[in-house]
């Protein structure tokens, strides 16, 4: 009884020292993210003001937007504001940069949570073809697909895709979330108008991934059934779908688990690419113009919500790992 007491203690402080140092890598992110965006060129109160304005006029301009105080003041200010989830209010937009983000996040959160699941089956499922034909046709074809659509630049096969079935097949729109007349269809027609405007975005985010994950999955199958435990268990006559499920699979899968939290999180922090292809109000769009108008607090709320999406999928997915293989926890505790 007191060994398990002293490894679920030993579990809790890895969790606690895992959730503090993703805090502090998040306090480090918005830190370099402050220091940078304001020592750098550009006054975003410029835009606001003209030669025909007085300069005690300019002046309530920059003290509006607080940046009459020394960067020294605005950072102990900022790190009180956020402190008590106070992100600031956007230049731009004149709300707080909360209100804003939640108006953009939502398409990326669809597009994220959607895309690394077809990279996921299509990955999975295109690798058990190509082993079951491993180094006939099907197997080569794959892999060399593969390679192609892994290096192949986002915006071009955005561009593939719409040139087939937007320009010559006209089968999917080619940009926007939904059409002009989405208020006017039913329940079932508006569902029907969102998918046909999400699948090439949706297909230009996940292709690459899903090669990607092709790959993982691939190879980690196969050392998986080279292993001596797999003869094994072919010896006392269990069968290979038992095998496959409860020992070849989970063997295969922490490399794969690894990937897909990365993934994941760079997929919820905004994809620009495909965002701006398709003309998709994303956090990725969102970002880039915030930088652009020189908004300052919103940049750095972009970063701290992107920043935060990629530390918790991580940690998820790590979670994940650790359920599916028990000594995963032994390796770390050894």
């Amino acid at each position: 009884m007191e060994i398990v007491n002293s490894m679920l203690n030993e579990k809790l402080k890895l969790i606690l020292k895992r959730l503090l140092s993703s805090v502090l890598v998040l306090f480090l992110i918005v830190t370099m993210v402050f220091i940078l965006i304001r020592i750098s060129p550009g006054d975003p109160t410029q835009k606001y003001i003209s030669p025909k304005l007085s300069p005690e006029l300019a002046e309530q301009v920059r003290k509006s937007f607080n940046l009459d105080q020394s960067i020294q003041v605005q950072y102990i200010n900022f790190l009180k504001n956020i402190a008590s989830g106070d992100l600031g209010i956007s230049y731009e937009y004149r709300m707080p940069v909360l209100k804003v983000i939640s108006e953009f996040l939502p398409v990326t959160l669809m597009l994220a949570f959607l895309s690394i699941t077809l990279q996921l089956f299509l990955g999975y499922f295109s690798a058990l073809l190509a082993i079951k034909r491993k180094n006939q046709f099907a197997d080569k074809l794959l892999r060399k697909s593969s390679i192609v659509l892994y290096v192949m630049p986002g915006f071009v096969l955005g561009l593939i895709l719409i040139f087939i079935f937007s320009v010559q097949l006209d089968l999917l729109p080619s940009n926007g979330f939904k059409s002009y007349y989405f208020d006017e269809l039913t329940f079932f027609g508006k569902i029907k108008d969102i998918v046909s405007h999400l699948l090439l975005p949706l297909l230009t985010l996940s292709l690459p991934g899903a090669a990607l994950f092709f790959n993982y999955f691939r190879d980690g199958i196969e050392v998986a059934m080279q292993k001596d435990f797999v003869l094994y268990l072919k010896a006392n006559g269990v069968s290979d779908k038992i095998i496959f499920r409860k020992h070849i699979l989970p063997n295969s899968l922490k490399p794969v688990l690894s990937v897909a939290g990365i993934e994941l999180g760079f997929l919820l922090s905004g994809t620009l690419v495909t965002e701006v292809i398709f003309s998709l109000p994303g956090m990725g769009r969102l970002m880039v113009a915030s930088i652009f108008n020189r908004d300052f607090p919103l940049v750095i709320a972009c970063a701290f919500i992107s920043a935060m999406f990629i530390i918790l999928s991580n940690f998820i997915f790590d979670l994940i790992k650790v359920k599916i293989d028990k000594r995963i926890w032994n390796e770390i505790l050894s």
